[in-house]
């Protein structure tokens, strides 16, 4: 593969500490019971408004003011995420690895810009990982394939020269709609039962995704 392009969270780094944390700040807020992190484990994925949506009680909160809690959530989360958030075992030599083989390297996620901007270059440093792209208003976001076509212009590769690892069963869909290479990884948000049916690669360890990603040489 000339480009790999991965998920963020759940793919790259295990974040659910410090969404839960902020979350269930934000429920302290509204009164509202807190999650356990194996609840907002299933609420992750679609980007942080749909997360907050999914955490409330069904048709007490109309969207507008979903709007104006989103906003609460990410005064939360910046201070979250610093302590809430780490990379999965493996992952960064991995990058150094295929960074060094010549594969250019970027991520997609459906998490806001700034903060898969900030988390990404936080963890891994600013030169590993050159092309990052969370969510932004004006494109729309996973599993849409726009967002991922959009970053493949930017790293100058054609999709079918480009490999898309994410955990989730949204990634598998962008991957697929982007026609795009796809593995799937199983030690996310997203279980293999879920992943399986749509019949791509997946990689239970960062060892066998590894494996997987030597299949498709540059």
């Amino acid at each position: 593969m000339k480009a790999a392009i991965f998920d963020l969270d759940g793919t790259l780094v295990e974040s659910l500490p410090g969404i839960t944390e902020a979350l269930n700040l934000l429920l302290d807020e509204l009164n509202q019971a807190s999650l356990p992190q194996s609840v907002v484990r299933t609420l992750i994925g679609d980007g942080l408004w749909m997360l907050i949506r999914r955490a409330l009680p069904v048709n007490k909160y109309p969207d507008a003011q979903i709007d104006k809690l989103q906003q609460v959530f990410e005064q939360h989360y910046q201070l979250t995420w610093l302590t809430g958030t780490i990379a999965f075992d493996g992952i960064t030599d991995l990058l150094h690895d295929l960074s060094q083989s010549g594969c250019t390297l970027g991520v997609l996620s459906n998490k806001p810009h700034r903060y898969t901007v900030e988390i990404t270059e936080h963890i891994f440093g600013r030169t590993l990982i050159p092309h990052i792209e969370g969510q932004q208003q004006h494109v729309a976001k996973k599993p849409d394939p726009a967002a991922l076509l959009q970053l493949c212009n930017t790293m100058q590769t054609k999709p079918s020269e480009t490999v898309f690892i994410g955990d989730s069963t949204i990634d598998l869909e962008t991957g697929i709609n982007a026609a795009a290479k796809v593995i799937g990884v199983t030690w996310g948000y997203h279980n293999r039962e879920k992943l399986e049916p749509y019949q791509q690669p997946l990689a239970n360890t960062v060892d066998e995704l590894r494996a997987l990603l030597t299949k498709h040489p540059l």
